[in-house]
């Protein structure tokens, strides 16, 4: 049996009822026209702590018992799964610890702590976060739950895909960005499984391409850690557990420039009304970009939206 089903999917759906926020889908005739297809937009900016990463979270924690939940739990993230472990525990009345990167943007760190979550920071450099991680849990008798290499967070991140297509219909193609490939790896599954037919492509910024090399090569790739402004896609290698499903479920990967991202960033704010962080962009970036070509019904996951205000006029500003 598969390690995340369709079923392990409904499930987390059920499960997030009326907790996680049932995220609008948006359209853009320029978008549309610009791409030569009808493009649903999926604002998971729109979720709460501003990304899907609290799906997943929230999915898992929730499922600790309460033996559990009163020790706490820990977590390592660059901003996004570190603000959603840390409002998921609140919510469930529990604690958490988390390892955030040096250089992570002060905006989500603030919102992290602001959740009520301990921060300890490493170097992403030169430190292991899954070591880190893994002593802290067991340091302190926390339950660990890793950013994407978990069965109940990517059955909560499926939940994306499977809101977009049963508000939608069905689509041909669906665009997800890829980071340590949990929002892709529950998507796709979903996808699949409403829609066999569909293709499922992912987007990786160019500099950190570590899925598409480990699915060229049929086997997990290690790069350099990446040097991009997308920090939520800066991964060295696809996860265990993620990459078994990826290469199941995704078509293709599609690789983005910074510059790209950036006029994805500015397409979503002059167009959308949207403010999209640059790993949120890069779906958007790929069809603007061509890197994706798409026909007849796509629809492409914006994944957070997570961004301080001088970060983002810095990075629109440029031409």
């Amino acid at each position: 049996m598969p390690a995340v089903t369709f079923d392990d999917i409904k499930n987390a759906a059920a499960r997030l009822s009326g907790v996680a926020h049932h995220t609008p889908v948006v359209r853009s005739r320029t978008l549309d026209e610009r791409v030569g297809a009808e493009v649903f937009i999926k604002c998971e900016n729109f979720q709460r702590i501003g990304a899907f990463k609290f799906r997943g979270a929230y999915n898992a924690v929730s499922r600790l018992s309460p033996e559990q939940l009163n020790k706490g739990v820990v977590a390592y993230s660059s901003g996004n799964h570190a603000q959603a472990v840390a409002l998921a525990a609140a919510e469930l009345g529990s604690s958490a610890v988390v390892l955030m990167p040096e250089d992570t943007p002060k905006s989500k760190v603030d919102a992290t702590a602001g959740y009520g979550a301990e921060i300890v920071t490493y170097d992403r450099y030169t430190g292991d976060r899954v070591a880190l991680g893994a002593a802290l849990a067991e340091e302190r008798g926390l339950a660990l739950i890793p950013p994407y290499e978990h069965p109940h967070v990517i059955a909560g991140q499926g939940t994306t895909a499977l809101e977009l297509i049963e508000e939608t219909g069905p689509l041909d193609t669906l665009v997800v960005p890829i980071g340590g490939g949990g929002l892709i790896a529950g998507s796709g599954t979903a996808a699949k499984a409403l829609r066999p037919g569909i293709r499922v492509v992912g987007v990786e910024p160019a500099a950190g391409d570590d899925t598409k090399r480990s699915l060229d090569a049929g086997e997990r790739v290690r790069i350099e850690v990446p040097r991009t402004i997308a920090d939520g896609q800066a991964a060295e290698i696809p996860g265990e557990l993620t990459f078994s499903i990826n290469r199941e479920v995704v078509d293709d990967v599609a690789l983005v420039t910074d510059d790209e991202i950036r006029a994805a960033m500015r397409f979503a704010f002059e167009r959308l009304k949207i403010v999209v962080e640059p790993s949120g962009a890069t779906g958007i970036a790929a069809l603007l970009s061509g890197k994706v070509a798409a026909a007849g019904r796509a629809g492409v996951i914006v994944s957070g939206g997570n961004i301080g205000p001088a970060r983002f006029a810095e990075l629109i500003g440029r031409d």
